[in-house]
């Protein structure tokens, strides 16, 4: 899973990260706080911490932009702990809120706790085992006896429905409102795009229609 971090402290900003990464995830950080939405676009992060604070525009600004256009998770992390800031945060938006000194168990947890909210499986080693095949999120790998292949946040996302509906079947909208969270225009030809490349990178490693479909429904993972 793919994190983006909004901080300007450039000491809490490398050593958070650096254990994010360290817990698995892949973490972008922002060094332009002129465009943090810029970055956010070029990305897709599935998760955004976000400082209040910034050099220009605040962070209740960049998350009323961010919300605009995506529901990704938003959880903020300031030294601003008045109860009020505390309030506008979720007023506009964010989904928690933290505030600084922060404690970096707990911070963990609050990840962990909204990413398992928002996609529906746990993400702190972020694996799940199907017939054989081993997917890990949190680096973005799907294992088949000795072949590896690695995912796209999309493929992750299709992905993580897939198993965690561990052989039942998984509706197409289901599918599209996981993976393209707020955009409107996705449509089942997107969706069948992203499928036939994830089919050829399975049939890749040994996974020969690993994914089923059933006509008029969805998606799922064959049984044996």
């Amino acid at each position: 899973m793919k994190i983006l971090m909004i901080e300007d402290d450039r000491t809490i900003r490398e050593y958070l990260g650096q254990e994010l990464e360290n817990w698995g995830y892949k973490v972008v950080l922002v060094e332009d706080f002129t465009d943090p939405l810029k970055l956010f676009n070029e990305t897709s992060p599935d998760l955004v911490l976000l400082d209040v604070v910034l050099p220009g525009r605040n962070g209740f600004y960049w998350c009323q932009e961010i919300r605009k256009i995506s529901k990704v998770p938003i959880i903020f992390i300031s030294s601003k702990n008045q109860p009020m800031d505390m309030v506008t945060g979720m007023q506009i938006g964010g989904d928690d809120y933290i505030t600084k000194p922060f404690d970096l168990y707990v911070t963990r947890a609050k990840i962990d706790a909204i990413l398992r909210r928002t996609y529906g499986m746990t993400m702190t080693d972020g694996s799940m085992t199907y017939e054989g095949a081993d997917f890990n999120s949190g680096k973005g790998i799907l294992t088949y006896g000795d072949e590896e292949i690695e995912l796209t946040r999309t493929e992750m996302m299709i992905l993580s429905e897939l198993f965690s509906a561990q052989g039942g079947i998984v509706t197409r909208q289901s599918i599209i409102e996981r993976c393209w969270q707020g955009e409107d225009f996705i449509d089942d030809n997107t969706l069948a795009v992203n499928m036939t490349r994830l089919r050829k990178k399975l049939r890749d490693i040994g996974l020969d229609d690993f994914i089923i479909t059933k006509k008029g429904v969805g998606y799922g993972l064959k049984k044996d």
